[in-house]
């Protein structure tokens, strides 16, 4: 007996794209609330399946909440009192179907109703998902979704309102207004190319290249943003560095308006590095009080000692420390040698007392920095001294308006170089008559660089490296 066999072909795997997705949206620890989000084709089944509401009712009215409990199918019993929003696509964050859940806030509720939702079918979503998918589905683009860690990061007003300002598309929209005009441009230099008889126009090549040129000097104003941009966006680490019995402590103390650090007349009494987080007008500061730097009197002050100097040469920006009421010594100056070369502000310390440190001597060994007398005791010129610290990180005003752009993130300011490069290159081509072939290639080139900017043209690995600095919730 002859038997036929058909052929089954296997199954592709599924589209992790297509797959629905869930996560805990809100930090671990206990809170009043906390919120489980699934996203995808099977949210609103889930959701059903999970959701048991205290008034009957069919379906679910998309983005209204609805009160009920969440129960266990396996055992039938009820995990939590719950408020559950379906938010039915494209009018979501991720424009597909949402359904977020609305628990309270303790580690092992949100961890059962998660189990509860991956038993159902969803999956574990991965760093960023969420945001990802709205940005395959084009409801951001991808400087849009870089914002978004950095509003949730964000530790000042202005690193905010830079974050905010990104978020709302204002690099998109300039990015798109300028691909407009080199398209424009690229179409004509084409047009010339196709038909070589009809010479390009003396006036059209002027208006071409002014028009490049304006361009490329919008571009660089944006690259000059990025150091303050950065300033604010990230932040600086800053060593508070000097002898012992200095003032590093008390200063520190003075800066936080807290006891953080312990002062006493014992020198050496800093063993390890102290660190916390201060605004100083909108630039977030980690402050590391380190121990003084001397020749040390045990194993532990010598350790203490390694540290302070690790972290001075680490550090963004130096807090240098000394004492008005005594002559500089050779403690001192093996600590200029420690911070030769590093950017930073002098404070003289200890003004409420007899002054015996040469001022002079002083101004011409920092004659680069600010030299900024002070009291940490009586709280005396504790304003000059953060005033001295912004304006040697902040050059220039940096305002996050709709008419001010500002440029903070290396991925962007590295894309806008090679774009400025590009442009740059046409520019002087257009002026030296060079074929119109070599320029067009330039623009084109161009016109990549920004289709990478706003995530046109970024690779796999970029958005992966870009999305997986993201928490899973988001």
């Amino acid at each position: 007996m002859n038997r036929s066999t058909s052929s089954i072909s296997p199954k592709s795997p599924p589209n992790p794209e297509e797959e629905t997705i869930a996560a805990i949206s809100t930090p671990f620890g206990e809170s009043g609330i906390g919120i489980v989000r699934i996203s995808g084709p099977s949210a609103e089944p889930i959701a059903r399946k999970l959701f048991r509401p205290k008034r009957d009712q069919s379906y679910f009215i998309s983005h209204h909440f609805h009160f009920g409990e969440i129960i266990d199918n396996q055992s039938g019993n009820p995990v939590d009192e719950v408020l559950i929003v379906l938010m039915k696509s494209p009018k979501t964050y991720t424009r597909e179907d949402i359904a977020e859940i609305h628990c309270h806030g303790g580690y092992f509720i949100l961890q059962k109703v998660l189990e509860l939702a991956l038993r159902e079918g969803a999956r574990l979503a991965r760093p960023g998902e969420f945001t990802k998918r709205a940005f395959l589905k084009g409801r951001i683009d991808l400087t849009q979704a870089e914002a978004v860690i950095d509003l949730i990061k964000a530790k000042t007003q202005t690193s905010l309102e830079i974050a905010t300002q990104q978020l709302r598309g204002a690099l998109h929209r300039e990015m798109t207004q300028i691909k407009a005009r080199l398209i424009d441009s690229l179409s004509l230099m084409e047009a010339h190319i196709d038909f070589p008889e009809e010479e390009i126009e003396p006036i059209a090549s002027r208006k071409m290249r002014k028009d490049l040129e304006t361009i490329v000097h919008q571009i660089d104003e944006w690259i000059n943003s990025y150091e303050e941009g950065k300033v604010f966006r990230e932040g600086i680490s800053c060593a508070i560095a000097g002898k012992t019995n200095v003032g590093k402590s008390s200063l520190l103390n003075v800066l936080l308006k807290e006891e953080r650090a312990i002062v006493t007349p014992i020198p050496g009494t800093t063993r390890d590095v102290i660190e916390e987080v201060l605004n100083i007008y909108g630039i977030p500061v980690r402050l590391m009080d380190t121990a003084g730097m001397r020749k040390p009197a045990d194993s532990i002050e010598q350790e203490g000692v390694r540290r302070a100097k690790e972290r001075v040469a680490d550090s963004d920006f130096v807090l240098l420390m000394l004492d008005g009421s005594r002559a500089l010594d050779d403690d001192d100056r093996e600590i200029f040698a420690e911070i030769k070369g590093k950017k930073k502000v002098v404070a003289i310390n200890k003004n409420d007392l007899p002054l015996r440190i040469s001022l002079e001597e002083v101004k011409i060994l920092f004659s680069k920095d600010p030299v900024i007398s002070i009291s940490a005791l009586k709280n005396n010129g504790i304003d000059d001294l953060k005033q001295a610290i912004y304006s040697s990180l902040i050059r220039r005003e940096v305002r996050a308006t709709p008419e001010h752009l500002i440029v903070a993130n290396i991925r962007h300011k590295t894309a806008l170089t090679q774009v400025r490069d590009n442009l740059s290159n046409a520019t002087k081509g257009l002026e030296d008559g060079i074929s119109l072939e070599f320029i067009a290639f330039e623009i084109r080139a161009a016109l990549e660089a920004l289709g990478d900017l706003v995530g046109e043209t970024a690779t796999e690995e970029v958005l992966d490296r870009i999305f997986e600095k993201f928490c899973i919730g988001k």
